[in-house]
């Protein structure tokens, strides 16, 4: 049902997309304050929508495509506007650019093995690369704000984004070569 409460937490997040990025535009400590109150409010919506969805019998068709869209958006915009504000810079762009480029490939790959009607289920090592990310970003928001509450927070959101990068590798090469057999054996009945 598209109105059932998961799918309302995933329209949520969906919205609080933008309004991050807004939140930005309020200068000062102000801005990464509330960038980050909002950031955490659609990453808890991250962890309700699925769990109430599987609790509650739930699930639905629209709410497992809008999840990892929701979650997608959300982080792809946070890593954009603290590019733009210079939070992440010089080779940390690596880490951004890896995060952004797996989550896009493993999308698309995910996408074509739907159409074979081949699932590929979320390990516990990508949990564990989402929950790092989200702090990591989290860490991040506060930025320059936070470093005036507690020294370093900016560095130690840079340090988790290089480790949430380095299981991006990880767990995208592990999604792909789960795949690559159904890959294969597509092109082969193209044959």
């Amino acid at each position: 049902m598209a109105t059932n409460l998961p799918n309302l937490l995933t329209y949520f997040r969906i919205a609080m997309v933008p309004a991050v990025v807004a939140a930005f535009y309020l200068r000062g400590d102000l801005g990464h304050w509330t960038a980050l109150f909002i950031f955490i409010l659609a990453a808890i919506t991250d962890f309700f929508d699925g769990y109430l969805a599987r609790a509650w019998e739930q699930q639905s068709t629209l709410g497992r495509m809008l999840d990892p869209i929701a979650d997608k958006l959300l982080v792809a915009a946070v890593l954009l506007v603290l590019t733009k504000e210079g939070q992440i810079y010089g080779f940390s762009l690596w880490a951004a650019l890896i995060i952004l480029c797996r989550e896009i490939l493993v999308s698309g790959l995910r996408e074509f093995l739907a159409e074979l009607r081949v699932s590929v289920p979320v390990t516990q090592l990508a949990k564990w690369k989402t929950a790092i990310q989200m702090v990591a970003l989290s860490f991040m928001l506060a930025g320059p704000a936070g470093d005036k509450v507690i020294t370093g927070i900016s560095e130690v959101g840079l340090t988790l984004l290089w480790a949430a990068a380095i299981l991006t590798l990880y767990t995208g090469y592990d999604y792909f070569r789960a795949g690559i057999g159904h890959l294969n054996a597509a092109d082969e009945k193209l044959k």
